[in-house]
């Protein structure tokens, strides 16, 4: 899953949201040095994530693409994913997509001080371009993997990912539709435990 996913995962509490989105650039057991329910936030991203690679539908979605782009498939997948739950927001939330990726970036300028310096660094970007909400058109996830692509200095060529999407959309939304159903149970009872 990506950053769309993991946010709205996080239910309505604002610091299990930033803990679920500043995740991945929290190292190790360096989620200890955050406050208790930003750590929770860490956590449960990574239960996420853990229950996403090891779930048989995503493998699934994972195998159409890895024959053409290899290890980075995975990666591409949780893109595509994010796709599927922005352009069928109004099926997950009441709230419109705008309003909720404007309250997000918010959110996160509140608690600026403590993001990882990496987030940090591309937040301006993020909110100038609302990343989140380009994950509803394929032109705005044609952005985002080419932006991966040149961060893997064009080793991934992710860019053309864009191809398997629209020609196997159908497939994908099934799968993401069917996989994001099971994740949000999951996600509910962890939820309980933390």
């Amino acid at each position: 899953m990506n950053f769309l996913a993991h946010i709205y995962l996080s239910g309505q509490d604002p610091e299990l949201k930033i803990g679920n989105f500043i995740a991945d650039s929290v190292k190790g057991k360096k989620f200890l040095e955050y406050p208790k329910r930003i750590s929770q936030g860490i956590t449960l991203h990574r239960k996420i994530d853990s229950y996403t690679d090891s779930h048989e539908i995503v493998k699934q979605s994972i195998s159409r693409l890895s024959p053409k782009y290899g290890r980075y498939s995975s990666v591409i997948v949780d893109i595509l994913y994010d796709h599927f739950l922005a352009a069928n927001w109004k099926d997950y939330s009441a709230t419109p997509l705008e309003q909720y990726t404007l309250d997000f970036y918010d959110l996160l300028l509140d608690y600026y001080e403590i993001l990882p310096q990496k987030i940090q660094n591309f937040l301006p970007y993020m909110i100038r371009d609302n990343w989140l909400l380009s994950y509803a058109t394929i032109s705005g996830i044609g952005s985002v993997l080419s932006g991966m692509n040149r961060r893997t200095k064009n080793r991934s060529k992710m860019n053309f990912a864009v191809i398997e999407l629209e020609q196997y959309y159908t497939d994908f939304e099934k799968e993401f539709r069917s996989f994001f159903e099971e994740l949000e149970v999951f996600t509910k009872n962890e939820m309980r435990t933390l």
